[in-house]
């Protein structure tokens, strides 16, 4: 396409110059024009004669030469066109390290430019299906701080990384079976993405509106899929992040929104924290005297608040509930299944880097959860290094294939990017929940949507 767009401008440059003035044919430098077109195969018939005006095969020969080049030119005009209306070359991944065997499905990986010089980096996975009108899936991990890249190599991406970090399966469940799916590293400061101004401070207004961004922008790239049906989709944290940029997707008539999907989100503090301690005693991870203190303290009238109670006896009540749940062993985000990588402790340092193993979504409420969180943030000004690793979640894997330079520079990373992490601690300490609780979004969205 590059080599297209300049020899049109070298032909453009040539018309100039075939302006004639009056009295002036310019046939000695038609000839040399007419002979350097010959070389690339061209038109053969055209001489320095004479004819009558706008006969298109006498007349002078600069107009006949013109009216060539304007036809060259006029190709070239729909060949650029042509060319804007396909995916950017420049991002697409023609080797990717790990895998035995190609993809017979093509992909891309690069970055989506939003506001204030922050860069979000995609990985673009086509359909193995029908690519042209199967639909586009956006997928967000949660956090908030935690990338995408997970969902795609351990979850549902068509290339499943091994124990080794280094090789890569393919999925035989992947979603981009049936669906273009678009995994993006959002906010900036996770994974792959980053801020010119390396400023990773932010709140969920800002990411969903920088999402929004991307998602814009991605269709400015690949105008193809424009028209394709659009889902979105997360987990975890992504129960804030679907429906806050849902609310924003849904006003734009440009994007084709379809639908949403959240497995397992935090949609709502006060249902997650009161259902937390529902779901602890009705599995037998709570005794029988610290259900009745809970039952005593928390509930009023057949109600419990377990949320943001400011009975004292309560809030410690609720914070026995917290240490049980976390040092029980068991799989917070599956109960029943193992749990990967180990539990390990709450905070930790691991030759002089201070290892977080809470995302710091539960109970944010209560006075101890706020000590707690405070208390971290001091830790972590005290260490160079801070590393976030989400429970039972095991990603020295990906860790290890993705900061691999061979993998880097096949993927298109950018050398300002940092160092690959499941989760960014610098995003996630310091990131603004704003929003409590999600209905108000997801009312908008049945109102629209729905039957």
């Amino acid at each position: 396409m590059i080599a297209v767009i300049l020899y049109c401008r070298q032909l453009q440059t040539q018309l100039s110059l075939l302006r004639e003035k009056p009295g002036e044919t310019r046939c000695g430098q038609t000839v040399k024009v007419m002979k350097r077109e010959r070389k690339r195969g061209e038109s053969k018939g055209m001489t320095c004669s004479k004819g009558p005006a706008g006969s298109g095969v006498g007349g002078s020969p600069a107009q006949a030469t013109r009216a060539y080049m304007m036809q060259v030119l006029l190709l070239c005009y729909f060949l650029f066109l042509l060319g804007a209306d396909t995916a950017p070359t420049a991002d697409e991944v023609t080797y990717l390290p790990g895998l035995q065997k190609q993809p017979s499905f093509r992909h891309y990986s690069g970055y989506l430019s939003v506001a204030d010089g922050k860069h979000l980096h995609y990985w673009f996975v086509e359909s193995q299906n029908v690519p042209a009108s199967d639909p586009v899936v956006l997928w967000l991990n949660g956090g908030p701080g935690c990338s995408s890249l997970d969902g795609l190599l351990t979850e549902h991406g068509p290339f499943l990384i091994q124990d080794d970090g280094v090789t890569l399966q393919y999925n035989p469940y992947s979603w981009n079976k049936i669906a273009n799916m678009l995994y993006l590293e959002s906010p900036a400061g996770v994974g792959f993405s980053y801020s010119d101004d390396r400023n990773y401070v932010t709140n969920d207004t800002e990411v969903s509106m920088n999402n929004y961004l991307a998602l814009k922008e991605f269709f400015r790239l690949f105008p193809e899929f424009s028209k394709n049906e659009l889902f979105l989709t997360g987990e975890s944290y992504g129960g804030i992040y679907i429906p806050t940029l849902a609310e924003r997707v849904m006003e734009d008539a440009s994007l084709n929104l379809q639908g949403v999907a959240v497995g397992n989100g935090m949609s709502s503090y006060e249902m997650n924290d009161n259902s937390l301690v529902y779901f602890a005693y009705y599995h037998g991870l709570l005794g029988s005297r610290l259900w009745t203190r809970l039952q005593t303290f928390c509930c009023r009238n057949g109600t419990c608040n377990f949320y943001n109670n400011q009975d004292q006896n309560c809030s410690d009540s609720v914070s026995e509930v917290q240490v049980i749940v976390y040092s029980s062993g068991l799989n917070m985000y599956n109960l029943y299944a193992s749990c990967p990588g180990g539990l390990g402790q709450r905070v930790s340092v691991d030759r002089g880097e201070l290892v977080i193993r809470d995302l710091g979504n539960s109970f944010i409420h209560h006075p101890w959860t706020q000590l707690w969180n405070q208390k971290l943030r001091g830790l972590a000004s005290l260490h160079l290094s801070v590393r976030l690793d989400p429970p039972c979640t095991n990603s020295t894997p990906s860790s290890l294939y993705l900061n691999n330079p061979y993998v880097r520079a096949a993927l298109h990373i950018s050398p300002k990017a940092l160092e690959w992490v499941i989760c960014s601690s610098e995003v996630n300490l310091n990131y603004g929940r704003l929003y409590m609780d999600v209905r108000k979004q997801y009312l908008k969205l049945l109102c629209c949507f729905g039957q």
